[in-house]
């Protein structure tokens, strides 16, 4: 009978020393397996196989065990770690969590404007330039754009109809969105 069968026999008449004694002899398999279970998962996860055990084994030593040998542990494992990650495929899809969304990396993208600051500079002059001909319409754009102010609240704010404030509101934003594509 090996060490693992021991110890396993030994958590089934409910030892508490004998969960200790068994994680050192049979964590790097578990971790083995782990691997094994991520390396089909889809690229990107968050979840590293040291956690994977982790989680697993918390799941394994908090459920009623019997295990008689050190197959039907393993099978135990691979099952609990099969439901984890099922768990959160499950989360992951939900829509409220991104479900159906993918990470895009913005590194290769190509932009006319090299640095925040640039769009920012940009956006003030095209302001200004809207205040010369449109007042009202470059203060509920700050108001809106860098206050925060929702449009009922700009409207209060600047002394306008809810409904002129959000005629305003949409003539600004296009004069703005031409105006910046001009320039670039």
């Amino acid at each position: 009978m090996s060490e693992v069968t021991r110890i396993l026999g030994c958590m089934d008449v409910d030892d508490p020393k004998a969960a200790e004694q068994l994680l050192p002899l049979i964590y790097e398999e578990l971790r083995r397996l782990a691997t094994v279970k991520m390396a089909h998962e889809t690229p990107g996860q968050t979840l590293q196989p040291t956690a994977l055990v982790h989680e697993a084994w918390l799941r394994l030593v908090g459920e009623d065990h019997s295990w008689v040998n050190r197959h039907q542990f393993f099978s135990a494992a691979a099952e609990a770690m099969r439901r984890i990650l099922i768990d959160r495929a499950r989360h992951r899809g939900r829509v409220r969590h991104g479900g159906g969304l993918q990470r895009t990396s913005l590194d290769g993208l190509d932009l006319a404007i090299s640095t925040d600051e640039d769009l920012l500079v940009l956006v003030s002059e095209s302001l200004d330039r809207l205040a010369q001909h449109d007042a009202p319409g470059a203060e509920l754009i700050k108001l809106r754009f860098f206050a925060g102010l929702s449009n009922v609240e700009a409207a209060e704010v600047l002394g306008l109809s809810e409904r002129t404030a959000k005629r305003t509101w949409a003539y600004a934003r296009a004069w703005l969105y031409e105006e910046i594509q001009r320039q670039l």
